[in-house]
């Protein structure tokens, strides 16, 4: 019934990468699920509530170190556990 109590606290900004300073390993232990402008994305490689955005791949389309190339989209974030 305390099930809330062991989730780590989501924090304001947070990325998949972990080579990234935003990225937060006990956070992965669990599903996070990413709402933006009320519809739930399961591709989110990274958000930040405050800001109001998310990064997205663009596609296949991949950087110059083969890592996915990453648009940004705003408006309302929410970030959740599933």
């Amino acid at each position: 019934m305390n099930e809330a109590t062991e989730f780590p606290v989501l924090p304001d900004r947070l990325s998949v990468d972990p080579r990234s300073p935003h990225h937060v390993a006990a956070v992965f232990e669990h599903d996070v699920g990413i709402r933006l402008n009320d519809k739930e994305h399961i591709n989110v490689e990274e958000y930040c509530i405050s800001e109001g955005w998310v990064k997205v791949p663009a596609g296949k389309t991949l950087d110059r170190n083969g890592r996915p190339l990453l648009i940004k989209l705003k408006g309302k974030v929410e970030a959740f556990y599933k």
